[in-house]
């Protein structure tokens, strides 16, 4: 799972499959950074067994040599019974993929999106892991559908970007 080189395009009469035309391989996923904290370990009341729970979720990506580029899925996780910090789960969940032959858009989509997709189980599967040895019960994260969020920040950046004509005057 760690060294995995799984070339995500191409095939059998396909032009990317002998290095020509559009291509995305995966090339590695580790951990890039992992933290848990449980301030009161299992000495919690009993009415701790069912904390709020505080889920955000942040994806980054950069240039890490020729076509290569390191896609971070960062989850964090906090579980609160009132105000008492049951537990606080961070994951930095990386890979690298190696992208070629898309235009800028396209690499970006590829990056903001399909990438978080791939590296979604992996992180998933970690943050139950930790939660669990944690001493809690397994935390399961929600499906999260990556091309929404994408898009959604697109027309976010879009309407930041966009000129901010004057104000309406009113004719007199």
């Amino acid at each position: 799972m760690a060294d995995e080189n799984i070339p995500l395009t191409g095939g059998a009469g396909d032009p990317s499959a002998n290095g020509q035309g559009p291509a995305v391989a995966l090339q590695t996923v580790y951990i890039k950074d992992l933290s848990f904290e449980s301030p009161k370990g299992p000495f919690l009341p009993a009415q701790a067994q069912d904390p709020k729970i505080s889920l955000n979720l942040n994806t980054s990506s950069n240039t890490v040599g020729q076509d290569a580029h390191e896609v971070v899925l960062t989850v964090t996780l906090e579980a609160k019974n009132g105000e008492v910090a049951v537990y606080l789960a961070e994951v930095k969940q990386a890979g690298v993929f190696v992208v070629r032959g898309f235009g800028p858009e396209e690499t970006r989509r590829i990056l903001g999106s399909f990438a978080p997709n791939i590296l979604f189980p992996y992180i998933r599967q970690t943050v139950s892991d930790v939660v669990t040895k944690g001493g809690f019960p397994p935390f399961l994260l929600p499906h999260v559908n990556f091309d929404a969020l994408f898009e959604r920040s697109m027309q976010e950046r879009a309407a930041r970007q966009a000129p901010q004509g004057p104000a309406s005057e009113q004719p007199n």
